[in-house]
């Protein structure tokens, strides 16, 4: 079977959600999903929504995602030695050196990660989640290749793993031409495809199937498969990336975010509507003029701003609409639902008051960001984790990190909903001590609690390596044996004036020391010297 008449086959099971995905992108971002596999040039006229909120939240949200799965500024994972090693094959000495070396692995794959696109095909499969529910991203070699839903079929088993994907995509006919035999005949291929004799492009077809614990794939043209397109990995570190923003049980395709709200935006473009067309027609003014009036309509339709005419006022009048209540209504209603869309698309809405706190928009924002849990579940497991370890082997094969030993390092996602459970953690912690100040004394602190301990967990809660940045508590002990000496060597420099005046040192208040000075020399020794000080040799003759 080939890759075109596969892609055929499996078409069908798409086409509903590919229907619910295009409904869900005309109220929000036209242009995500504009129809099924379009093959038209240019650019194709789409019908503006009456209201820009479904758009707002599709963008708010899709750059959360971004921003908490691939932090510009941290890093996204860890690289951790398995605590059962660390006594067997490393001593505990070495843990610091290995954590060194980790920390530059992991510098060298986030350098290579803010210098290429990855983040910009990142934040564009985010928008296709959120509208559509589905997106696919290849690792290629030159960076990341996004295919929309309209551009790929997928079939899954009962557990939700991949068993085959089937892409297609148009490319020029000028780049396939030396992968194609000598002597193929595109006239009459274009015939039987249908296509014009003057058609210079073509679509290419990309089959993956898996075998056993790999991915294997090959492109066709044509139902021509083309030289030197086979590819195969192993499932761990597969560049293709099938991502669902919500599962359902039985389904191959996943759900967005726009589907589960899509009756209030369907609400939402109503009342836009009515409420612009009502109100461009309320504002339009028509005179109307009585029949029998003596003034003439060419006359008032031709008067000037401040110009006399002859007439009765009662003879002219002003057609008004007179929906004012009306309007009222729809306003208020379509407010309800701005506000209910703004919460479900993740957008901070502050109350509006001149006493609005700084705890208050804090406790706002981590109520939204608890939210997030359950969109980072998924994410995390279908697309970090993937990510990282295809990132990982192509690092690893091209010489850019050294080899890591399986079973020995492992790598520990540290974003996504690990991000949020941090978050909560750091709170919970400053609820803890805030508590014990408050009930024991601020002196309980000191008294109970082990301060390089609490340093450590707010690092960690904070995604913040504490190595070479925190003292340990040998280095404290050392700087401090250091301060006792240097301060002890002071205070015996400051006290030598008033140890010698001190009466000990006296001859005339110690008869000791006077007795001392008075007893003979013994035999071949010296004379001591002045105040009990050391042998002084006699002068010289």
């Amino acid at each position: 079977m080939t890759a075109k008449s596969r892609y055929d086959s499996l078409s069908g099971d798409r086409t509903q959600f590919l229907r619910e995905a295009e409904d869900a992108a005309k109220l929000t971002l036209p242009y995500l999903i504009s129809g099924f596999e379009e093959n038209t040039k240019g650019m194709k006229q789409l019908k503006t929504p009456w209201q820009s909120v479904g758009a707002k939240g599709v963008v708010a949200l899709a750059s959360k995602l971004s921003l908490s799965l691939v932090p510009p500024q941290t890093s996204f994972f860890k690289l951790q030695l398995d605590e059962s090693q660390l006594g067997e094959q490393f001593p505990p000495e070495v843990k610091s050196e290995l954590d060194l070396s980790f920390a530059k692995i992991e510098r060298t794959i986030l350098d290579a990660i803010a210098a290429s696109d990855d983040r910009v095909v990142i934040h564009q499969a985010l928008q296709h989640l959120v509208v559509a529910g589905n997106a696919l991203i290849f690792m290629g070699k030159s960076g990341l290749k996004l295919f929309p839903l309209n551009r790929f079929v997928i079939e899954r088993d009962g557990n939700g793993n991949v068993n085959e994907i089937v892409t297609k995509e148009r490319i020029n006919k000028k780049l396939i031409e030396k992968f194609l035999p000598p002597d193929f005949d595109y006239h009459r291929e274009t015939v039987i495809d249908g296509d014009s004799k003057e058609e210079e492009e073509c679509d290419v077809y990309t089959h993956l199937t898996r075998d056993n614990n790999r991915f294997v794939w090959h492109q066709e043209v044509y139902d021509h498969v083309l030289e030197g397109s086979q590819g195969k990995a192993p499932v761990d570190t597969t560049p293709w990336l099938p991502l669902r923003f919500n599962t359902v049980d039985g389904e191959d395709y996943g759900r967005g975010r726009v589907g589960q709200f899509i009756g209030d935006l369907k609400s939402l473009e109503a009342l836009s509507q009515a409420l612009v067309e009502g109100s461009a027609a309320a504002a339009k003014v028509v005179f109307v003029v009585s029949p029998s009036s003596t003034t003439k309509p060419q006359t008032l339709a031709s008067a000037g701003n401040g110009a006399i005419v002859q007439g009765r006022p009662d003879d002219i009048g002003v057609i008004q609409v007179g929906k004012t209540a009306d309007f009222s209504t729809a306003y208020q209603l379509m407010a309800t639902l701005e506000k209910r869309l703004n919460e479900a698309f993740l957008i901070l809405s502050v109350r509006d008051s001149e006493r609005t706190t700084a705890q208050e928009v804090q406790m706002t924002q981590l109520e939204l960001e608890q939210q997030l849990g359950g969109l980072f579940g998924l994410l995390t497991v279908e697309f970090l984790v993937p990510y990282l370890n295809r990132k990982l082997s192509v690092f690893q094969k091209t010489g850019e990190i050294p080899r890591i030993p399986k079973g020995m390092i492992k790598p520990i996602i540290v974003a996504g909903i690990n991000a949020l459970g941090r978050g909560q953690d750091v709170q919970a912690l400053g609820s803890f001590l805030q508590t014990i100040a408050q009930t024991m004394g601020p002196e309980a602190i000191s008294k109970y609690i082990n301060p390089d301990e609490v340093i450590k967990r707010l690092a960690a809660a904070q995604g913040i390596d504490v190595l070479n940045l925190v003292k340990s508590m040998q280095e404290l002990q050392q700087e401090q044996q250091q301060a006792q000496a240097q301060q002890a060597e002071m205070e015996a420099i400051k006290n030598a004036p008033q140890m010698a005046n001190a009466p000990l040192a006296d001859p005339s208040k110690n008869p000791a020391l006077a007795a001392q000075l008075a007893a003979p020399p013994e035999e071949g020794g010296l004379p001591p010297g002045p105040q009990g000080g050391p042998p002084q040799p006699p002068p010289e003759a």
